[in-house]
């Protein structure tokens, strides 16, 4: 009972915040009003992903927490939320793409170095990321693109 409560920590944590986040920093007239890649999806397609994403994070970051809590994986699992939550206030509150492809360079690199350090341990763990770091890889091609047009 105590793993199965733990989990739904993780997915509350992660789900939960990355949902508050999204609903907080919302794209507004001043993300409309921007020159956009054609490769940008439709704004509709972003929930679903997120929710999806954030739930196989949850799930990893336990995984990871059962095996080594305190362990160099969870430290950068840790990370990775921490720069995943800020990049939509950096984006969309701030308004500021150039300092969100900081923040969104910097998240893929602890999204790949979780993968390396959790894959000795748990590889199922560094596999439910591999979903993850494509998302953040394209999200990063499209924040630069922003950035490039605007």
């Amino acid at each position: 009972m105590s793993r199965l409560l733990t989990l739904l920590a993780f997915v509350v944590v992660v789900l939960g915040g990355g949902t508050l986040i999204g609903y907080v920093t919302l794209p507004g007239d001043w993300y409309a009003g921007l020159a956009k890649p054609f490769f940008n999806p439709p704004n509709w397609i972003f929930g679903p992903v997120w929710s999806v994403l954030y739930i196989l994070v949850a799930i990893a970051g336990w995984r990871v927490w059962q095996r080594d809590p305190w362990g160099g994986a969870m430290r950068l699992w840790i990370a990775q939320l921490v720069l995943n939550f800020l990049w939509s206030p950096t984006f969309f509150g701030l308004q500021q793409p150039g300092l969100a492809l900081l923040v969104i360079v910097a998240l893929l690199g602890a999204i790949s170095g979780f993968m390396v350090l959790a894959s000795r341990k748990d590889g199922i763990a560094a596999w439910l990321f591999a979903p993850y770091a494509a998302w953040v890889a394209f999200a990063t091609l499209l924040n630069a693109s922003i950035w490039w047009l605007n």
